[in-house]
């Protein structure tokens, strides 16, 4: 077993840890009212994504998710809360430097020995959700899972469905497929974003992404026979026809949409292994972006 599959298999029992850990955090975390800015790179900017959507669809307070490197200068915020699963990554270490005694900041991180711990002024750590792979699954699930616990939105059926996600075969003809279209509405198209890097980093895969309603607005003319498109959460109404239509294969996701994010995360191990590449080792990526001065 790979890196990925041994850590995307624990995702269940990482989920139902840190949502019993949730409550204790409520200092350290985005208070009610808050204007709140999430940051992180690659799969964290997908998750802060998915929180800023969660966080400011429930009326809790504005919330913007940026890429640690696009935060926009001049702006000011309530908090900054990062997500880094290293800790070492440039461009956030960089961005928590430049706030520094002008607004509050936060990190999430797994590694409790790295520069983010100095850098924030507050830190959670979720070391039991660190991971050896490069490509991320269950930190990322996990911090998600925190903070929607900590919004009072973590369903009972999310760990549930996680262990559903795991247990139940792929749908059949969807390994074989040579192109994959991913959508989401509201806080999963942070998800769905995800996992088409998740595809992309650790099978190669030709993968997209995109809000449910704009795939009618020109990617939808590439599906056709040998094409996957598969939703996160419930789908416009008569998307599913509209693709059926096109001799496309319709993955409609049933489960909780984090849930479906980690059948995805297998979707992603499953064609690296049919194509006979080592998810554990992904072309030209490393486990942290660290840059030289």
């Amino acid at each position: 077993m790979t890196h990925v599959e041994d850590e995307l298999n624990s995702q269940p029992e990482c989920w139902a840890r840190a949502a019993a850990e949730a409550a204790g955090l409520g200092g350290a975390l985005p208070a009610p009212g808050e204007r709140v800015a999430v940051v992180g790179c690659g799969t964290s900017y997908f998750m802060a994504q998915a929180f800023a959507a969660l966080r400011e669809g429930t009326g809790q307070g504005e919330t913007d998710a940026f890429a640690a490197s696009e935060f926009p200068a001049g702006r000011t915020y309530d908090r900054v809360l990062a997500l880094t699963r290293s800790g070492t990554t440039t461009e956030v270490l960089h961005l928590l430097a430049g706030l520094e005694g002008h607004m509050p900041t936060t990190a999430i991180t797994a590694d409790p020995d790295t520069p983010v711990m100095a850098a924030a002024d507050e830190v959670v750590v979720l070391d039991y959700a660190d991971e050896r792979s490069v490509v991320q699954t269950r930190f990322a699930t996990t911090a998600l899972t925190l903070l929607r616990a900590h919004l009072g939105l973590h369903p009972d059926a999310a760990v549930a469905d996680a262990r559903a996600a795991l247990a139940a075969d792929l749908p059949e003809g969807l390994v074989e497929c040579g192109q994959f279209t991913f959508l989401g509405r509201g806080w999963t198209v942070g998800l769905a974003n995800e996992a088409g890097l998740k595809m992309r980093e650790a099978s190669l895969s030709w993968t997209e992404a995109y809000p449910a309603m704009e795939y009618r607005h020109g990617p939808i003319s590439i599906t056709t026979a040998g094409t996957a498109t598969w939703m996160f959460g419930e789908a416009p109404e008569g998307l599913a026809e509209q693709v059926r239509a096109t001799g496309g294969l319709w993955i409609e996701g049933r489960l909780d949409p984090l849930a479906e994010l980690v059948r995805a995360q297998r979707l992603a191990v499953a064609v690296a292994a049919a194509r006979g590449l080592d998810p554990d080792r992904p072309r030209h990526l490393t486990r942290s972006v660290i840059l030289a001065p």
